[in-house]
């Protein structure tokens, strides 16, 4: 009803959401398509959000600063490029890291409005429903249901907007676990410190608030505090043993921003013996251990809203915990802290420096990096005339897109379903260098497709994939979305009849393979790629030449160095990754059976033991395949090597002589005649090619650039070495 409510008033306007440009330190507000809808979401009509002065203003400042500055402020990634460099080279690794620079974040997480929709499988929640939710500042919102929570009544939308960032300030008190009439003392006096100032006193403890600031030193009094203002050169370590009577305060909680680490210092200097250090904001973190050996100090870092955080079970696929074993989820610490509200023991309407509309919100943000006096600043958002439409017109800045017309029938129409990282930093570089023609581009809940078709010059941007598929002029389209979407997506636009470039892998089980097979024996002469880029690699096509005219079967090593990716990761997931042998893993089974020439006949596989510390073992297995012409292949895929090591190298031994391929940057023949060592300027892993191929193949015609039945076959070995590896383990007898 409220969605046709907005439709039918006014004069419909594209919705808008703001982003920072990283690269330049630009805020802006981007036209963007109306998220879609999904299941265990729920649709939110934004009324109310909060700017987040002390975190939003950091990522405006980083922006701005200069390369340099940039690089001071994160000296872990430096080090991560330098590493980089001398593995990939430095024009590469630039590139890397401009390009990710360029790659615009949206804005916000404390937002208050009303249900718009209510995705499938969300119950408690209906259309109408005032909620707060951790939603960006966008005028429609799509937010999961664990990250929502109702607003009272008698809280307004001004107050509910502060209520997830009071969530932040409550996990830390949760975690200091202060009790009646403990003495405890927050140092950072901020929109955050406040807050938690007001929360604690409600606990019944004594707060000593601790800011440079005199204006929020005598917010902290009129809560109930007591404060300390360092601009007069107070000692705040007296302070605080004056305060708890010289026994040491019982807790502190830090809601400061500052690179230093003498808050923390300063905070072990006034607590008591056990005492409780609790990190909310972000200070350095280098500890003095005699600070914290000689009381036995507790310190402990807050991580944002509580249990559930960065738990894709939780957040996205809406999994509860226990109410029993877990008392305080994100959801439960927002239903909290609007009670408090609601109990007006936390009043946050003092803390309201200014109300904003939406379209002057990037006035706003350049404001907060000199007026450190603003507090919390609400954006107001229009309640009429939203276009709700799932799909707009695009003002691209890349390369003008001219329609398909008479004549013009062997150029292909690209859609793109996925603006995600690779996409926007590999695949579409590779495409616009093709001459194609964009015309829509897809991304279900974020700016990226907005920002994908501004960039690279699409002619539309929706936020629903089946607007592409319906399309009868687009007559090509790429998938580059998660890998449990692949085969499904990848069937539903064979079955419509178009060309289909699908990112590795194609499938993650044998079902979803076999519907691809269906669907591609139906499409009758369809084109169907997988991304197996690394066979379109120029030294790879040199190996593969090379190794053409050979009378005798080959041996093959390849080793990659995968480097660890953390086991909550998504492509560590069976369900959605399908794992990394399975995600990853068949761009090497590719690899080597391109080289060989001959269908895989055997396959055997094992991978690490299980062992005290190793978490996967999946991630560390060796695959050894037998090809039809007698050539035996290994792959080891190790996830446990140093991140300086290249990454990939493979090994080729053929009558008598040796090809070594390093990084897809050098190559080195030995005892072949005239080959000694092709180095290339920079690594290339042969994805514009490969685009650029497929892209030649649809507008020609002719054999598909890899058979089905190797793309089948290739998929099938990287499931059955999962398997093998599974069922082996057995005792081996080694006596005589």
């Amino acid at each position: 009803m409220i969605s046709n409510m907005l439709l039918e008033m006014s004069e419909p306007r594209v919705m808008k959401q703001i982003i920072q440009n990283l690269d330049t330190g630009v805020t802006e507000l981007l036209a963007v398509p109306t998220p879609l809808s999904r299941p265990g979401h729920l649709l939110v009509a934004s009324r109310r959000t909060l700017i987040s002065a002390g975190t939003e203003r950091m990522l405006v400042e980083f922006g701005q600063a200069n390369l340099l500055a940039k690089a001071r402020s994160q000296p872990e990634r430096v080090r991560q490029v330098l590493d980089k460099i001398k593995i990939d080279g430095l024009l590469p690794t630039l590139e890397s890291v401009f390009a990710r620079l360029g790659q615009p974040l949206p804005l916000g997480y404390c937002n208050a409005g009303v249900v718009l929709e209510v995705g499938a499988g969300v119950e408690g929640f209906a259309p109408g429903d005032r909620v707060v939710s951790n939603g960006p500042h966008a005028e429609i919102v799509c937010v999961p249901k664990n990250l929502c929570a109702h607003i009272p009544d008698i809280v307004s939308d001004d107050e509910a907007a502060f209520a997830i960032l009071a969530a932040v300030g409550l996990q830390g008190i949760r975690l200091a676990n202060p009790t009646l009439g403990e003495a405890v003392v927050v140092t950072g006096l901020g929109l955050l410190g406040l807050m938690t100032v007001q929360m604690l006193i409600a606990n019944g403890c004594r707060v000593l608030g601790i800011d440079l600031d005199l204006h929020k030193c005598a917010l902290a009094r009129r809560f109930g505090a007591e404060t300390v203002d360092l601009s007069t050169g107070a000692d705040p370590i007296a302070a605080g043993l004056a305060f708890s009577h010289g026994r040491g305060v019982d807790a502190v909680l830090i809601t400061a921003s500052t690179k230093s680490s003498e808050p923390i210092h300063q905070a072990a200097q006034m607590c008591r013996k056990r005492g409780r250090i609790v990190l909310v904001g972000v200070t350095g973190l280098e500890l003095n251990r005699a600070d914290f050996y000689e009381k036995e100090l507790t310190f402990q870092v807050s991580c944002s809203y509580g249990p559930g955080r960065y738990d894709e079970n939780y957040e996205q696929r809406g999994h509860d915990y226990p109410f029993g074993f877990v008392r305080w989820t994100e959801q439960r610490n927002f239903e909290a802290v609007l009670e408090l509200m609601a109990s007006k023991k936390l009043d946050v309407t003092p803390l309201i420096s200014r109300r904003v509309p939406l379209d002057q919100a990037p006035e706003v943000y350049r404001q907060i990096v000199t007026d450190h006096s603003l507090l919390g600043v609400l954006l107001t958002y229009p309640e009429t005339g939203v276009d709700m439409r799932r799909t707009i017109e695009a003002k691209g800045q890349g390369p003008r897109v001219r329609r398909q017309v008479a004549g013009d029938r062997g150029r292909p129409m690209v859609g793109v379903i996925g603006a995600g990282n690779f996409a926007s930093l590999v695949l579409l570089p590779a495409l616009i260098k093709t001459g194609a023609q964009l015309k829509t581009v897809a991304s279900a809940g974020d700016p990226g497709a907005a920002l994908a078709a501004r960039k690279f010059g699409f002619a539309q941007a929706t936020s629903d994939y089946r607007t592409i598929i319906d399309d009868p002029e687009i007559n090509t389209v790429f998938i580059a979305t998660r890998h449990n979407s692949h085969a499904r997506m990848a069937s539903e636009v064979l079955r419509a009849g178009k060309h289909v470039f699908v990112e590795k892998p194609l499938a993650l089980n044998r079902a979803q393979l076999a519907e691809v097979r269906a669907a591609y024996e139906e499409s009758a002469g369809c084109h169907l790629m997988v991304g197996f880029n690394r066979r379109f690699s120029p030294l790879a096509r040199k190996m593969h030449d090379l190794l053409a005219g050979r009378a005798q079967p080959v041996t093959l090593i390849y080793v990659i160095n995968a480097g660890i990716i953390p086991a909550d990761h998504w492509t560590q997931d069976l369900e959605v990754g399908g794992g990394r042998i399975i995600g990853e893993g068949c761009h090497f089974i590719d690899l080597l059976r391109y080289l060989v020439g001959a269908p895989i006949v055997g396959l055997e596989a094992r991978m690490m033991g299980d062992a005290p510390g190793v978490t996967i073992r999946q991630d560390k297995m060796t695959i050894m395949l037998e090809f039809a012409d007698g050539s035996l292949g290994t792959v080891h895929y190790f996830a446990n090597g140093s991140k300086r090591f290249p990454k990939e190298r493979v090994e080729v031994f053929s009558e008598g002589r040796v090809l070594v391929l390093d990084n897809f940057q050098s190559l080195v023949g030995y005892g072949w005649p005239g080959l000694g060592r092709i180095r290339l300027w920079r690594q290339d892993k042969g994805h514009v090619a490969e685009v650029a191929a497929f892209i030649e193949r649809v507008a020609r015609g002719g054999e598909p650039l890899i058979p089905f039945a190797e793309l089948e076959e290739v998929t099938l070995a990287s499931f059955v070495a999962v398997e093998r590896a599974v069922q082996a383990g057995r005792p081996l007898e080694l006596s005589l």
